[in-house]
């Protein structure tokens, strides 16, 4: 598989003087026509300045191109589109977490895309699983925006190294599908700035997607597609974004706001250039920005123009092979008693197959990410192979309707009765998660959980297989499977992945990125989501997924990270060593202590020890993966920048570390973290601003501040906050200095007014730290 780019991703400086040349020689309709599609699937061409269609296709897990542009199939051509290889969907992908086989995937989906003469893959998805109900979150990474970032920055680097664009979507705060076109995620600074939006920073600051799509909801009451503080302030202005924002599908509402807001293109078209135009002749629109907007489409087209010269193919058989690959490095062996896991290929004894789930696959989730694959692995076809077709024995068991069949159920448990071992595969009808509307529970179907407790009553060897994309409430059953394998949606070759699994051909490489509850109720934003009257009060704040689970303490049936493989390691020998300011260099051992070789994920937390503000009890900050023979070691060396210690602070609209201690926290998972060290950060040096809001210990704790308030209040000030009650002495550090003043205090700090004056001066004149 190629990764050579075939075209240039980086603009070299002398074009944009001629693309801007071209832009001037536009008249103003041509370049409104710019900001809008031709059609679904194409930007607007403009044949006589040069400008070619850009043509785009869904994502993200599988290209999903419609055959012809139009023609007499549906415009959105599900089920209809080229055949594609279908890898496993983010859900899985990323429980690989291994950011260098996401890259891999990346770089076949841009292969597929350039062999079909698509210039912009419509992904990834890097949206906060918010909460487990989300109806799109089989196209999401994670409940971590840490992890997401980086496993989006290898999918996005694979893709454009094939010189096919992204569209990093959906930005931002698009964390459900309830009233998605119009709802308003009412979210403060910190949250925006800590949850929703560090992936999307990352992946943009480090691998420059072409594209960015901005999402359908507003945000705080103004839709994505509208936000300039979003798409210009912050995207353009602050992270530094060269490419062009396209808004997701339907989204704009008012196309002179978007364009004015930072949105280039409107798809698809909606007939409405001529607002443009008449905006700007009347004075309310710039024409300076439809040419900023024109000059990105002019870029973008660059940049794609090797997709659109032909020639390319790419390995079918070599691309399932590769989904096979990420499939079995994403199915999580969430449980494993008395190493039931794997079964022995050379066996004698019957297996008992059940469950539909087994020979009607469920490899991926509806809506506009459906893949047509090229080929379709089925569980049972793989067992059999594996095992030997006359010792494999299957009944479904069930309908994915969710209606009760005793016939069926009879079936399967006699089945399972005579058999040495089962395996019963279970999971999510289609019907039961979609882009388009949110689930409403996280159960299982009822019938699917009675056969299980009848098949295991008659056979305690009973493996379950989980087919899902989404996390579901296991813990009400899981006593009655002794062997728990969440094979989420594992793509065309999932099938095959997991009979090898089963097998012990392969091991579990997943881990969780998402907590598993034990109940719907547990969750963070459970009282919050999905809101109602076109808003949803993001309540919880930063206390997200494992951020709320480990700071409450609350009993979950997984934790965040978890997963098991087929041997044991060990880790030993944390250390640290300072590398900069408020930078650290992090090194341990693991150890393969099993007897087969397999691979584990290393996980990096830090705690603050000493916030002045509420705070997680840790946060995922770095991860390796590493595989190992029996018995080898390996160092592991994660880094530590000054981010990672580093909080939001709406007060001083900043990232903010402050001076103090940290625990780095080692393990494998959330709530395994076996090795501890504490470190000194600096802090940041940026003084506060200090003001007669500030309080008094707030002055007290300044540098320039405290020692003027000690001059202001006179000798002894320390002996009479001394001389105070405890309680009334924390009473007064919390007021105002101003507050002080109005209750006649000014004999412990003196006259506010000079105090503020000197402060004045002294701040001028003050060197303050880095």
């Amino acid at each position: 598989m190629s990764t050579t780019p075939e075209s240039s991703t980086e603009d070299t400086g002398a074009g944009r003087p001629l693309r801007l040349a071209r832009v001037a020689a536009l008249t103003l309709a041509e370049k409104a026509s710019l900001t809008s599609g031709s059609g679904f699937w194409h930007t607007e061409p403009l044949p006589a300045a040069g400008l070619p269609a850009v043509q785009v296709a869904d994502g993200p897990h599988g290209l999903r191109k419609q055959d012809g542009n139009g023609g007499s199939a549906d415009a959105l051509g599900l089920g209809t589109s080229v055949p594609a290889t279908c890898f496993p969907p983010a859900v899985a992908l990323a429980s690989s977490w291994d950011a260098a086989l996401v890259g891999r995937v990346g770089a076949a989906l841009g292969e597929e895309a350039r062999a079909e003469g698509v210039a912009v893959l419509l992904g990834p998805g890097v949206n906060i699983k918010r909460s487990p109900l989300c109806g799109r979150n089989f196209e999401y990474f994670s409940e971590d925006p840490f992890l997401t970032g980086r496993l989006g920055a290898a999918y996005v680097d694979g893709v454009q190294a094939q010189g096919v664009g992204t569209s990093l979507k959906h930005f931002a705060a698009n964390n459900q599908e309830t009233d998605r076109l119009r709802v308003s995620a009412e979210a403060d600074a910190r949250t925006l700035r800590e949850i929703y939006l560090p992936a999307f920073e990352h992946i943009v600051t480090t691998a420059q997607p072409y594209t960015v799509m901005a999402a359908y909801n507003k945000i705080n009451g103004v839709y994505a597609t509208e936000h300039r503080w979003l798409l210009t302030d912050v995207l353009r202005g602050e992270w530094g974004f060269e490419g062009l924002v396209v808004s997701d599908w339907g989204a704009v509402a008012d196309r002179v706001a978007a364009l004015a807001g930072g949105t280039d293109v409107e798809m698809p078209p909606t007939g409405t250039d001529g607002e443009l135009v008449a905006a700007v002749e009347r004075g309310a629109l710039d024409e300076t920005v439809l040419d900023a907007a024109a000059e990105r489409l002019l870029h973008l087209a660059e940049r794609t123009a090797a997709v659109r010269t032909g020639g390319f193919s790419y390995d079918q058989a070599v691309h399932h092979e590769l989904a096979r690959e990420a499939a079995e490095a994403g199915a999580v062996l969430l449980r494993n008693e008395r190493g039931l896991l794997p079964l022995d290929p050379a066996g004698s004894g019957r297996i008992a197959v059940l469950g539909e789930f087994a020979r009607t696959p469920r490899y991926q989730g509806a809506g506009s990410s459906q893949v047509v694959p090229t080929r379709l692995d089925d569980a049972l076809a793989a067992i059999a192979g594996l095992a030997g077709a006359d010792r494999v024995d299957f009944a479904p068991g069930f309908t994915t309707d969710g209606v009760a069949d005793p016939a069926l159920v009879a079936d399967a448990v006699a089945l399972a009765e005579r058999a040495e071992t089962v395996v019963l595969f279970l999971g999510l009808p289609a019907a039961c998660e979609s882009e388009g509307f949110d689930r409403t529970g996280i159960e299982l179907p009822a019938d699917q959980v009675a056969l299980l407790e009848r098949v295991h009553a008659v056979n305690p060897r009973t493996v379950v297989v989980l087919s899902n994309g989404a996390a579901v409430s296991v813990a009400p059953w899981q006593r009655h499977a002794p062997a728990l394998l969440e094979g989420w949606l594992l793509g065309q070759a999932g099938g095959s992945a997991t009979a090898r699994l089963l097998f012990g051909h392969a091991e579990p490489g997943g881990r969780l990125t998402e907590t598993l509850p034990l109940k719907l109720s547990d969750t963070p934003s459970h009282l919050f989501f999905p809101g109602g009257e076109s808003l949803v009060r993001y309540g919880e704040g930063v206390y997200v997924g494992y951020r709320a689970y480990d700071t409450l303490d609350t009993p979950v049936a997984y934790p965040f990270g978890h997963g098991l493989g087929y041997t044991s390691f060990e880790l030993s020998g944390l250390s640290s060593v300072r590398t900069g300011p408020n930078a650290f260099s992090v090194t341990c051992e693991v150890t393969n202590t099993g007897a087969r070789a397999g691979a584990s994920v290393v996980q990096l937390y830090v705690r603050d020890l000493e916030c002045s503000v509420d705070r997680p009890l840790h946060e995922l900050k770095g991860f390796a993966k590493v595989r190992l023979e029996p018995g080898a070691r390996s160092t592991v060396r994660l880094g530590l920048d000054e981010r990672a210690f580093a909080y939001w602070s709406q007060a001083a609209n900043r990232w903010k570390v402050e001076p103090g201690s940290f625990e780095l926290r080692v393990g494998f998972s959330s709530r395994d973290l076996p090795l501890t060290t504490v470190v000194e950060a600096e802090g940041d040096g940026i003084m506060a601003v200090l003001e007669a809001s500030s309080t008094m210990d707030e002055w007290l704790a300044h540098p320039v501040g405290g020692p003027l308030l000690h001059q202001a209040a006179g000798e002894g000030l320390d002996d009479r906050l001394a001389a105070l009650s405890p309680g009334m002495r924390r009473a007064l550090g919390a007021m105002p200095l101003r507050a002080l003043a109005s209750f006649g205090l000014n004999r412990l700090v003196g006259e506010p007014g000079e105090l503020l004056a000197a402060y004045a001066d002294a701040s001028a004149t003050h060197d303050t730290p880095r």
